[in-house]
């Protein structure tokens, strides 16, 4: 079922109303109250990029509970109670009137493999992949097939690989050793600084869409929303791994 203009209009206005008393709310609240901010971002960003930096936020905000709920897909829809959304995009506000849209990180592709499986059988040239088990994610389709591109591999895109339904699933049998696989960075950053993931390739890369972050245009400028957002874009300056907690 298709919704009709006018029923997303309507539905759009609703979702604003609830903005609207959420910021009210916020900015009505006692200052001793333990504030919540409900924060939305795709499951793999959120697991090896957001909720690993999480504690340098609370240490300087210890009044403010962070929520993350997580998305498998890019989802338009930022309805239902999300206060920072962080979505694959461009940084363009007129794709979302209603929100204040702030580029956020990067996104490039590499090869990626465990570092156990780079000492039995390493990766020094490109050539060097066909000697090993590919895997992908059904998320993030394209990535072999841009890879081997960008390495000047191209006749071999119609290789067999083992697939899994999303990146996570596929992030986690590489560093198993259980073959090789295209990682985004700087998402997989702390995954290298731990020794967890080694890139035997580091400079062919395939440049991605990157990651922004959305909040209602009625938010208070000097707020909780607009100020999370400076965070977020503070923590994508800073050099991988850095303060990172332990695994």
């Amino acid at each position: 079922m298709v919704a009709t203009p006018m029923a997303r209009v309507f539905a759009a206005e609703v979702g604003l109303s609830f903005d609207r008393l959420a910021l009210a709310a916020d900015a009505c609240g006692r200052p001793n109250v333990r504030r919540i901010l409900r924060v939305s971002a795709p499951t793999s960003l959120a697991m090896r990029w957001l909720i690993p930096r999480l504690h340098r936020y609370h240490a300087d905000h210890p009044d403010v509970e962070v929520a993350v709920t997580t998305v498998s897909c890019v989802v338009e829809d930022l309805r239902g109670g999300v206060d920072v959304a962080i979505r694959r995009g461009v940084a363009r506000n007129d794709l979302w009137p209603q929100h204040h849209v702030v580029p956020l990180l990067e996104d490039t592709d590499t090869l990626i493999m465990s570092p156990a499986l780079f000492s039995r059988r390493p990766i020094r040239e490109p050539a060097d992949v066909e000697g090993h088990v590919w895997l992908a994610s059904e998320t993030r389709a394209g990535d072999w097939a841009n890879w081997l591109e960008a390495a000047g591999l191209q006749h071999l895109a119609g290789r067999p690989r083992q697939t899994f339904d999303h990146f996570f699933v596929t992030r986690q049998a590489v560093e198993d050793g259980l073959g090789i696989g295209i990682g985004p960075m700087p998402m997989l950053e702390i995954d290298i600084a731990r020794g967890n993931l080694v890139m035997p390739l580091p400079d062919i890369r395939v440049a991605r869409t990157g990651y922004i972050a959305i909040f209602p245009r009625q938010a208070d400028p000097a707020g909780l929303f607009p100020g999370f957002v400076d965070w977020l874009a503070a923590e994508a300056l800073r050099p991988s791994g850095a303060d990172s907690p332990e695994a």
